[in-house]
């Protein structure tokens, strides 16, 4: 078996306490499902700090929830990560800039 490929490793720390399994496993399927051959894993990893929703690409932050006060909407994120594995690659709808 091929090793991982740190920088197409995404890794989603959850906070277990905040209920956030869900909604962590729920951005792993919508990454899975868009990236499907650039992403060589999708981890997801119960943190023991209180609040805590961060998205890592290999050593890279693309998004934490304490960072930015929120949660951002699934386009935003997609494009985030695209951003790190795939910059080439074109998102369709999700990249056209909202009216």
């Amino acid at each position: 078996m091929a090793p991982v490929d740190p920088r197409k490793r995404v890794a989603i720390h959850y906070c277990p306490k905040c209920r956030w399994l869900a909604r962590a496993a729920w951005v792993a399927q919508e990454l899975l499902a868009t990236f499907d051959s650039e992403l060589s894993e999708v981890a997801l990893v119960p943190s023991e700090v209180a609040g805590r929703f961060d998205v890592h690409v290999g050593e890279v932050v693309v998004f934490s929830r304490k960072a930015e006060g929120g949660f951002l909407q699934p386009k935003d994120l997609k494009q985030r990560v695209r951003d790190a594995v795939a910059p080439q690659r074109d998102l369709g709808h999700a990249d056209k800039p909202r009216d």
